[in-house]
């Protein structure tokens, strides 16, 4: 499906305000480490702000005010299911809404998560499990949210909406129930508006998926290999520390037999008689 650059500029501005300021601006790493090396603690827990982004924002003549979105795509769930075929963007196969004359609603333009373009380096192994931000950052952020043209389109789809939809015109639904009213909020972030056309050839862009595959599976496979290293060493320290503790044990077993079985006075149960003694 595609949309002309009039429709692209209102779904990025109505994306962009369905996501808010603080998620539009939200930091994005990989693991968990990443996160925690943003912000450290105190032993009281209050923030060190020596350390992590407070300690390099001065450096730059900032302050950190306030609190900032992280988020850790090592801890999302990603999407669980089949992408659309031949598409170089790996677009989510998600399941359009459908009327009972097996028609789509009037008005529907798609799924949110598949209206955002992703850079060709993004499209896969990102995470340590090979995944994408399409399934893991995007998915999370929008899930299954519908757009649509109209508000009015948007309402009539009510029975057709599981996770939300918004409108081009300002509409806006969150989950169930959530209906967001009132004048429409101009989030100065806004995503960037990508090329119609692709930056390379699909061949090209296939031959550097399978590179940065094959690159995946080495970073993983050294993981792997770190990771059985660093079981192996503690097996063999622990082997090594039972070894010495059975080791003690059996000496000290042989230290009391030797004690046990050394030889003593025989006492032949004759008395002398003084006269015998002093002879």
């Amino acid at each position: 499906m595609y949309f002309s650059f009039v429709v692209i500029k209102f779904v990025i501005r109505t994306l962009s305000e369905y996501l808010g300021l603080d998620n539009m601006l939200a930091i994005v790493c990989k693991t968990l480490e990443g996160v925690q090396a943003l912000e450290q603690y105190e032993k009281d827990g209050s923030i060190d702000r020596n350390t992590g982004l407070h300690g390099v924002a001065p450096t730059i003549g900032r302050t950190m005010k306030g609190r900032f979105h992280v988020f850790c795509l090592q801890n999302m769930r990603p999407f669980v299911g089949e992408f659309i075929s031949d598409d170089p963007q790996k677009k989510l196969a998600l399941l359009n809404p459908r009327l009972p004359n097996g028609k789509l609603p009037p008005g529907f333009l798609g799924f949110a998560v598949n209206m955002i373009s992703v850079d060709d380096m993004h499209l896969s192994c990102v995470t340590f499990d090979g995944y994408g931000l399409r399934e893991t950052l995007f998915f999370n952020l929008f899930s299954r949210l519908q757009v649509y043209k109209s508000r009015s389109e948007m309402l009539c789809a009510q029975p057709f909406i599981t996770d939300g939809a918004v409108s081009l015109d300002g509409g806006m639904i969150k989950g169930c129930g959530l209906f967001c009213l009132g004048d429409r909020n101009d989030v100065e972030i806004k995503f960037p508006i990508a090329d119609a056309k692709p930056s390379m050839p699909k061949e090209v862009s296939e031959i550097e998926q399978q590179i940065k595959l094959m690159d995946w599976k080495k970073e993983m496979l050294s993981s792997d290999i770190l990771r059985e290293e660093s079981l192996l060493n503690s097996a063999k320290c622990l082997l090594k520390a039972k070894s010495d503790e059975y080791r003690k044990l059996i000496n000290e077993e042989l230290l009391i037999k030797g004690r046990n079985s050394s030889p003593r006075p025989i006492n032949t149960g004759f008395l002398l008689h003084d006269d015998a003694r002093r002879q």
